[in-house]
């Protein structure tokens, strides 16, 4: 089971990592809700009803890693495609950005748990509920898109040049995350397909 989840009875997953491992991955998911950020969020003492149908932003984020993970509607640049555009995002954004950071916390959360009941003992199994498997694989890809955009990955060439770099490669540390990540993502998938 070690690096690659494995289905549980309940539909669930389980993966063995130890105390490294859950270290990188909730500093990574700590960093990912920090990039993500609040959003254009409603005050706390908004109406809920309002707070139901505040708008986001129009504009797309400035951070390339950003506009990956909230990319525009259409691909087209015409003034009418510009503005339909603007409009998707206006009303999905800050949904989207709120999944977003829950799926990055119940990674977070999971990870302390796992921490805690394995604390001094170098790791362990780490067992997801069907939920927050399904978290874990948002979680992950998010993460994986961010560092992919990071590196200007942008096909399965560059990707594949990335397993060739020296290891005196100021980007090593950050391409051996995104690969490691694309395992637990896949073998994740896998565990979730019925």
């Amino acid at each position: 089971m070690a690096g690659r989840f494995e289905t549980l009875p309940d539909g669930g997953a389980a993966v063995a990592l130890d105390e490294v491992e859950i270290s990188i991955l909730r500093s990574l998911a700590v960093q990912l809700m920090e990039l993500i950020g609040p959003g254009d969020e409603p005050a706390e003492d908004a109406d809920p009803l309002a707070a139901l149908f505040a708008e986001g932003p129009s504009e797309p984020p400035a951070d390339p890693a950003l506009h990956r993970l909230f990319p525009d509607a259409y691909a087209d640049d015409t003034d009418e495609l510009r503005q339909a555009t603007a409009e998707f995002r206006r009303f999905t954004e800050n949904d989207l950005r709120t999944r977003k950071r829950d799926d990055a916390h119940a990674m977070v959360r999971s990870l302390d748990l796992a921490a805690g009941d394995t604390a001094g003992e170098g790791g362990g199994i780490l067992k997801l509920s069907p939920d927050e498997s399904r978290a874990w694989l948002g979680a992950l890809n998010d993460l994986r898109l961010t560092i992919g955009t990071r590196l200007e990955v942008t096909d399965d060439e560059e990707s594949e040049q990335l397993y060739r770099l020296p290891d005196d490669d100021e980007r090593k540390p950050m391409v051996m995350a995104y690969l490691w990540l694309g395992t637990l993502q896949e073998s994740l998938v896998e565990t979730l397909m019925p």
